[in-house]
């Protein structure tokens, strides 16, 4: 047998460099987890002649991706270009060769995730993306392995760091969306494009790829509800904190009677809850088993070193595999691949939450007790009411919180509500989680 396990990478950017640093810095400690050397054979990148701030071997640089994939010495292929194509023909063609893939690549596997499971599946080849979600939080080995024993009733978290660190911001210090907006974009926190972060889409990707192994069965990103954080406002922030809670982008996943539940989007948690306490670029995923009961892990979602961990970890896990001779030891989807089965997924019409609502009104009389009486032919009750400042003539914020209630009722009660003539703009509406 070879004394080496080669590795192949495929993008040198960030992340790539990252990995870069940790196989040189701590190839002694991970050749003795593996009880083999692990060597960077090939580095494939259009662009080699940038400075990444790694020195590597002479002759490693290449910008042929065929020098990897065609090359029967090279084990483990890793992914880090992002995207779909060509992203994806590479995977495949690893795996065809059956070369062990490891990948970061969140979107791929949420929008094309089938079509790669079953190539891994076919060529009985390892699969390792525990990058894909959480960065350098081991979510992706909690769900297929530390957990796997446990009915997992739901899943709920902070998974994007970019949406996180704005909200944030605009908390502790008061700031407008588009001000932080520019303040994360300035210190590399966003993206130049931010769509994916802030419109939920990144979150939704992650929360897609955690479904799909916690209940076994396959989840198009069309069935998951998205709402990003733009339309959330300082005003709704003070409110918030003043009633005793934090606003916060969640992916949610909840199973009951083998019935999903997905959804990412803004809500209101107690201000004293683990999850509102995680703060700027961190992420957290709190999961509840019916066997280990609550647990929270907490860390960093994104950036060089934090993914490249993941990375690495996937590599040591494939390389001591391969020197094994075993191979998909633990199946890439969590559950055997004959065994998984698609399972309904509840309409977001259909879930039930409780609501933050501010309605900006005249301030004049009966306003409040004509919208009660929209929201009770919805079968809506009032928890709470919270009215400030009384302005003649200008629309002052009602606030409501409800008791909890059918998504499709509460919005068939905003129809009737923002027709009112007494509501001068669309009510704005935040959902409610960790609330009894």
């Amino acid at each position: 047998m070879d004394p080496v396990v080669k590795v192949g990478l495929i993008g040198f950017g960030t992340v790539g460099s990252g990995v870069v640093k940790i196989l040189q810095n701590n190839a002694t400690l991970i050749s003795r987890r593996v009880g083999r050397k692990v060597l960077l054979a090939k580095i494939a990148d259009l662009d080699i002649t940038t400075d990444r701030g790694v020195t590597v071997p002479s002759g490693t640089l290449t910008t042929n991706v065929g020098d990897i994939l065609d090359d029967p010495q090279i084990d483990i292929v890793v992914e880090l270009i992002g995207g779909h194509e060509p992203a994806k023909r590479f995977i495949l063609q690893a795996l065809s060769r059956k070369k062990g893939v490891v990948t970061a690549n969140k979107a791929l596997l949420a929008d094309h995730g089938e079509e790669v499971f079953e190539a891994a599946f076919k060529a009985q080849a390892d699969l390792g993306f525990e990058a894909s979600v959480g960065g350098g939080i081991p979510i992706i080995r909690s769900l297929t392995e530390g957990l796997a024993g446990n009915r997992l009733t739901s899943i709920t978290g902070i998974m994007n760091g970019t949406s996180n660190y704005i909200l944030t911001r605009m908390t502790q210090e008061g700031r407008d969306f588009d001000d932080v907006l520019k303040e994360a974009t300035r210190e590399g926190y966003a993206e130049a494009d931010p769509s994916l972060d802030i419109e939920g889409i990144d979150a939704a990707h992650k929360l897609v790829i955690m479904v799909n192994l916690a209940y076994g069965t396959p989840v198009p990103m069309s069935a998951v509800y998205t709402e990003g954080i733009a339309k959330i406002s300082t005003i709704d922030i003070a409110f918030a904190r003043e009633l005793g809670f934090t606003i916060k982008l969640l992916g949610i996943a909840k199973c009951q009677d083998d019935v999903i539940e997905a959804r990412v989007h803004p809500a209101l948690v107690p201000s004293e809850s683990p999850i509102a306490q995680v703060n700027g670029v961190y992420n957290a995923i709190h999961l509840v088993g019916d066997a280990v009961g609550d647990i929270v892990l907490y860390g960093q979602g994104a950036g060089s070193l934090p993914t490249a961990s993941a990375v690495v970890g996937d590599i040591i896990d494939l390389a001591r595999n391969r020197i094994h001779g075993s191979f998909a030891r633990v199946p890439a989807t969590s559950y055997q691949w004959e065994s998984r089965q698609p399972l309904a997924i509840k309409p977001m019409a259909d879930i039930e939450s409780r609501y933050y609502l501010r309605c900006m009104v005249k301030d004049e009389p009966g306003v409040l007790s004509t919208i009660s009486g929209i929201l009770g032919k919805q079968g809506i009750s009032i928890s709470s009411v919270l009215q400030k400042g009384r302005k003649k003539g200008q629309p002052v914020p009602l606030v409501i919180l409800t008791h909890l209630a059918l998504e499709r009722g509460l919005q068939s009660a905003l129809q009737d509500m923002n027709a009112l003539p007494a509501v001068s703009e669309p009510t704005t509406v935040i959902r409610m989680e960790g609330v009894e």
